[in-house]
């Protein structure tokens, strides 16, 4: 009798689990994705900078996403993530080199961070984190130009 009892309760412990997770967003949800981006991104920008003709903008692109990532972290949180998931990067890399690889990024981290949002608590801090983004995304865009061009 003891074994069907044990059988019985985690079965519906397992029941029970899965249920409340039902209401809880997936694993890996945009703004842990978007975050992946960013940082990744950053890191392009940061441990491989240019010369004194883009370092000025990779620098202003490197400030705006760090506060972006401020702004989507107090977002993640306040939407009850777990900021410490790391998703896998998820841009689709077609462009050579580290400026292009990075701008991909942004670009992928903008489009998860303007995903649908139905805690109206966090829509003000993703607007944020998206003007960011944008002028991260910018940013990289004119040191692409300046390198393209020898500016």
């Amino acid at each position: 009798m003891n074994i069907r009892l044990f059988f019985y309760t985690l079965l519906m412990s397992t029941v029970i689990f899965w249920s409340a997770r039902a209401d809880v967003p997936g694993i890996h949800p945009a703004f842990l994705h978007a975050l992946t981006d960013l940082r990744d991104a950053r890191w392009d920008l940061e441990h491989h900078p240019g010369d004194s003709v883009v370092r000025e903008h990779e620098e202003n692109a490197t400030a705006a996403i760090d506060r972006a990532i401020k702004e989507i972290m107090k977002a993640a949180i306040e939407d009850r993530k777990n900021i410490h998931v790391r998703p896998p990067e998820d841009a689709q890399l077609d462009h050579p080199g580290r400026l292009h690889h990075a701008l991909d990024l942004l670009r992928k981290a903008r489009v998860d961070a303007s995903g649908e949002e139905d805690n109206p608590e966090v829509r003000g801090l993703r607007r944020l984190a998206i003007d960011q983004i944008d002028v991260a995304i910018h940013e990289t865009e004119l040191a692409i130009y300046d390198v393209e061009h020898n500016a």
